[in-house]
């Protein structure tokens, strides 16, 4: 796989972040029998003031947030709950996956509200925002019920407790 990752603030650095990356995407791409060797994917590891100029300039909401998932190409499924039709390498055998931003401080905030590893709460996030880039989304019930679904698997695997679990 080809990543690209940006590492703006400089506090992902002692997570091994690149490695972080590379544990959520393959593990989503494997789950989906994607060939990791193929895809490409961008990542840029932030802080919470950056991520809101994204947030705002991309969705009209300024204010940070802990993901945000630029898919390089739509995907989703039409029918509520279904599985989004999955990428076909292009003429070069690549899968451009997209773009993915993660702040730092929303992200630690998160893990310790929810008293978890730091660690655990960004692979969680990682996965869900390579799951946007495939088409996958919770805005409709049946949709988020599917992602949560995948989310909890896939994280479960990787010995990550259920992050939807109360």
């Amino acid at each position: 796989m080809h990543i690209d990752v940006d590492i703006e603030d400089p506090r992902w650095a002692p997570l091994d972040f690149e490695a972080l990356v590379s544990q959520a995407a393959t593990a989503v791409l494997a789950r989906l029998g994607l060939d990791p060797d193929d895809c490409e994917l961008s990542v840029l590891a932030c802080d919470d003031a950056r991520i809101a100029v994204l947030n705002a300039d991309h969705r009209g909401k300024p204010q940070p947030t802990n993901v945000l998932s630029w898919p390089a190409d739509e995907r989703g499924a039409e029918t509520a709950g279904a599985m989004p039709d999955l990428p076909e390498p292009d003429v070069f055998g690549a899968i451009e996956l997209g773009d993915i931003a993660i702040a730092y401080d929303t992200c630690q905030r998160e893990a310790e509200a929810a008293d978890k590893p730091l660690r655990d709460h960004a692979l969680h996030l990682l996965v869900h925002g390579t799951l946007h880039l495939l088409g996958f989304d919770h805005i409709r019930d049946p949709d988020a019920t599917l992602m949560e679904g995948l989310e909890t698997e896939i994280l479960g695997k990787m010995g990550i407790a259920d992050p939807y679990r109360e």
